[in-house]
């Protein structure tokens, strides 16, 4: 079994920053692609970005020049660096990567338990 823990979630001011964090542990082979989702109340969950184990960043349209992501492989931890947040941003974000469990396996999503962002005054 896989868990996804992510942390860094709060409350901020609008142009306010906060940096999300989510670390993989269980049974790892390998990480394929990690990434990060949001879903606001009344919403569906969306994309905000993704990092591929090799490649280039993948980030939607309405963060882009403001959120950054990362990954650290060797902690197995997947960042979300965010600036200039808006309210609109405010949702519930969820860390999710894509885990091979032993050589050979098959691939499987998984998916954090998710941590509230708040950008109000």
């Amino acid at each position: 079994q896989v868990q996804l823990v992510e942390s860094g979630g709060g409350l901020v001011q609008p142009g306010g920053s906060l940096r999300l964090s989510c670390a993989a542990s269980g049974s790892i082979f390998s990480i394929n692609a990690m990434g990060w989702y949001r879903q606001a109340p009344g919403k569906q969950r969306e994309l905000v970005a993704t990092a591929p184990s090799g490649g280039s960043a993948n980030y939607a349209d309405f963060v882009k020049g403001r959120f950054a992501i990362s990954r650290d492989n060797a902690k197995n931890t997947v960042y979300l660096q965010m600036n200039s947040l808006k309210p609109e941003d405010t949702a519930v974000y969820y860390c999710n990567a894509d885990v091979r469990s032993f050589y050979g396996g098959s691939w499987r999503s998984y998916w954090g338990q998710g941590t509230p962002v708040t950008v109000s005054s």
